[in-house]
C-alpha cells in the first residue's frame, strides 16, 4: 500500500474533521460557517474517490484473491459485530476487530476495513444519514493509527499497548464526531460555543468545555471500556488467528 496514498487520506480526514480550527481565521462567524460548509462538501464529494484510489493502489500490488477474501470476511463479520452495539449508550464493538485487523495487516487494509465495515453495518440497520461519511473516516483513522503501533516482543505487552491504544482512539473518536458540527449544535454567544477568528488553544478550550457540557466525554469512556475489554478478552487468540490468515494469504505482516 503507497505510503502517499495513505497519508493523504489520513490527512484529508482529520482536515474534514478539524475545520473548525483551521478554517475561518479572523472572519466573523457567518462567513466562517459558510467557508465550513464548503470545506465539508468537498470533502464529502472527495470521500469516495479517497476510497477508490486506496482501493486502486491497494490492488496495484498485485492483491490476490485470497487477500481480498480476508477482507471481505472480516468486514462482513465487523459489520455484524457493530450491530451488538452501534454507540447505544457508548457501547461499541466495532473497533476492536478494526484495531486487530489493521495491526496485523497493515495501514491500508485498516482503513480499508474500518471504512467498510461502519458503511455496510449502516445499510444492515437503516443508519445512513449525514454522519455516515464522518463515521466511516473517523474509523478509518483508528486503523491507521493501530497499523502504525510498534510490535513488542512479548506477548503482554501487546496486550497492554492494544488496550491503552484503544482507549485513545476510543475519545479521539469521539471527540472528532463531535467537532466537526459542533460550532452547529452549540449555538452562538455562550461560553462553549465556536468562536471565529480565535486562537487555537481558545477555541480547545471552549470545545473541550463543550465536550464536558453535553457528556460525550461520558460517553467516549463507554466507548473505551467496551473496546479495552473486547482486545482484552480476544486479543491472543484474534491475533493468533489473523497472523495465519495474514501468512496464508501473502501478506507481508510485521
Amino acid at each position: 500500500m503507497s505510503r502517499v496514498t495513505i497519508t493523504v487520506a489520513a490527512v484529508g480526514s482529520l482536515l474534514m474533521f478539524t475545520w473548525p480550527l483551521v478554517i475561518g481565521a479572523g472572519a466573523n462567524l457567518t462567513a466562517s460557517i459558510d467557508q465550513a460548509r464548503l470545506a465539508q462538501s468537498i470533502f464529502i464529494v472527495l470521500m469516495p474517490l479517497m476510497i477508490v484510489t486506496v482501493l486502486v493502489e491497494f490492488s496495484s500490488g498485485q492483491i490476490t484473491a485470497r487477500q481480498l477474501a480476508v477482507l471481505g470476511v472480516l468486514t462482513a463479520l465487523n459489520a455484524v459485530v457493530r450491530l451488538a452495539g452501534a454507540g447505544t449508550s457508548g457501547i461499541e464493538t466495532a473497533f476492536f476487530l478494526i484495531i486487530l485487523g489493521a495491526y496485523v495487516f497493515g495501514a491500508g487494509f485498516g482503513f480499508l476495513l474500518a471504512s467498510g465495515s461502519i458503511l455496510v453495518s449502516a445499510l444492515i440497520s437503516g443508519g445512513v444519514g449525514p454522519w455516515l461519511p464522518f463515521q466511516m473516516m473517523a474509523a478509518g483513522l483508528v486503523g491507521i493509527g493501530a497499523a502504525l503501533l510498534p510490535h513488542p516482543k512479548y506477548q503482554w505487552m501487546t496486550r497492554a499497548l492494544l488496550v491503552a491504544y484503544g482507549i485513545a482512539a476510543a475519545f479521539v473518536y469521539g471527540a472528532l464526531m463531535t467537532m466537526w458540527n459542533w460550532p452547529f449544535l452549540a449555538g452562538t454567544g455562550t461560553s462553549v460555543s465556536y468562536l471565529a477568528g480565535a486562537g487555537l488553544f481558545e477555541n480547545l478550550r471552549r470545545f473541550l468545555s463543550y465536550e464536558l457540557l453535553t457528556g460525550g466525554l461520558v460517553w467516549d469512556a463507554g466507548r473505551a471500556l467496551t473496546t479495552s475489554v473486547l482486545l482484552l478478552l480476544t486479543a491472543p487468540a484474534l491475533l493468533a488467528t489473523l497472523n495465519r490468515a495474514a501468512n496464508r494469504a501473502g501478506f507481508e505482516t510485521k
